[in-house]
């Protein structure tokens, strides 16, 4: 039978969700705390960091074997994926010829350090941050160049209105955890992202537990989770995270192989642009 990248991607995720595990909900703060290549030192993709299932150093076969290390019998390679652009030759509608990229998802092996002898593994100086006023600085500095409508109100919804443009979120008093605020924050200015004048994600109002609305609110979830994690500040689960959402995403990525590769995608873009790396 084929390999199906896809499939094997949206099974391990489904797994994990069966299992009550929310994958994006991982650490993904680089060499401080998610998943990186040993000789990069560069963190691996949002996509990859919720497929991995450690957290640390990894290398393929042949980089562990460079730094003069063995990989442990019995161990067991996970998979990294990657975009391939192949380039095609196409006629555009003026009949002219044109080359074209075209992205083909491809992967390769890896192993985690707790596999391998005979390395040391690597050791990192934390910096100490000050996670209230990070988040703080990030929302603002985000609503303030996008000429956003942020409020704080007295409130039981939090929700970004496409049409006025405007994010609205209950105030940090109605937190017990004000990391939770954060993350509530995060997800609906990630939401504010898919504004047409922006990336141009949300294209009309989608039903609950419809697949628009599911990728979506998939793409808010991993971007809030993404956000919280860069700035180190740890949440419990937020009301989002409930059984309803689980099981809209599981039917969604039991009906739809590309559903997760194109939310994480989209997830990823979203965080570039809140923190203006676009």
């Amino acid at each position: 039978m084929k390999f199906d990248i896809y499939q094997t991607i949206t099974d391990r995720i489904i797994d994990q969700l069966e299992k009550g595990l929310i994958p994006w909900e991982k650490t993904w703060s680089g060499i401080s705390g998610g998943a990186f290549n040993r000789i990069s030192r560069k963190p691996y993709s949002l996509l990859n960091q919720m497929l991995l299932k450690h957290r640390g150093e990894y290398a393929t076969f042949k980089q562990w074997q460079n730094l003069g290390g063995h990989i442990r019998k019995g161990a067991r390679a996970e998979m990294v994926v990657y975009w391939n652009i192949i380039e095609k030759e196409e006629v555009n509608k003026d009949g002219e010829k044109v080359v074209v990229g075209i992205p083909i998802l491809k992967y390769y092996n890896v192993f985690h350090i707790s596999d391998v002898e005979g390395v040391t593994p690597l050791t990192t100086n934390e910096t100490e941050v000050k996670p209230i006023e990070s988040a703080e600085k990030l929302i603002i500095d985000y609503v303030t160049r996008e000429h956003i409508n942020y409020k704080e109100i007295v409130s039981d919804k939090a929700y970004y209105s496409p049409i006025t443009d405007s994010v609205v979120v209950p105030t940090k008093k109605q937190y017990q955890n004000i990391n939770d605020f954060y993350a509530t924050a995060f997800h609906e200015i990630t939401h504010s992202t898919g504004n047409k004048s922006r990336l141009n994600r949300i294209t009309s109002v989608a039903a609950f537990g419809s697949q628009e609305y599911s990728k979506e609110e998939l793409v808010a979830e991993i971007g809030s989770a993404t956000l919280m994690n860069l700035l180190n500040l740890e949440t419990s689960k937020t009301f989002r995270n409930t059984t309803a959402y689980i099981q809209s995403w599981l039917r969604v990525l039991k009906n739809d192989k590309r559903f997760i590769v194109s939310a994480a995608s989209k997830a990823e873009k979203a965080v570039n642009y809140i923190l203006g790396n676009q």
